[in-house]
């Protein structure tokens, strides 16, 4: 009951504060898995490092790299039905030959 009152009071009084409401995921989750304080602050700043470096979040990046997946696998379908097509076509023209 202390824990939840607690975040409750927490969540009122940083409302609208940008930067601390992002530290509170990372401070939930080291509270709730048992105090594994050191993959909260790594995954924290490893997000953070990686979103000033580049711009993005990974999330965007594993965005990126699934849709530029799906069009290589979109083309690749395109090129083998050209592919068969011609084959086709090719072999159509040596039968009647």
């Amino acid at each position: 009951m202390n824990k939840i009152f607690f975040l409750l009071i927490v969540l009122v009084l940083l409302n609208g504060c940008a930067q601390s409401t992002a530290l509170l995921g990372p401070g939930i989750a080291v509270g709730t898995t048992g105090g594994n304080i050191y993959q909260a602050t790594l995954s924290y700043g490893t997000t953070k490092t990686i979103e000033e470096t580049t711009g993005k979040t990974p999330a965007e990046h594993v965005a990126k790299y699934v849709e530029e997946k799906n069009s290589e696998k979109k083309r690749k379908k395109i090129i083998s039905k050209l592919v068969k097509k011609h084959i086709e076509s090719a072999r159509k023209k040596l039968t009647l030959n």
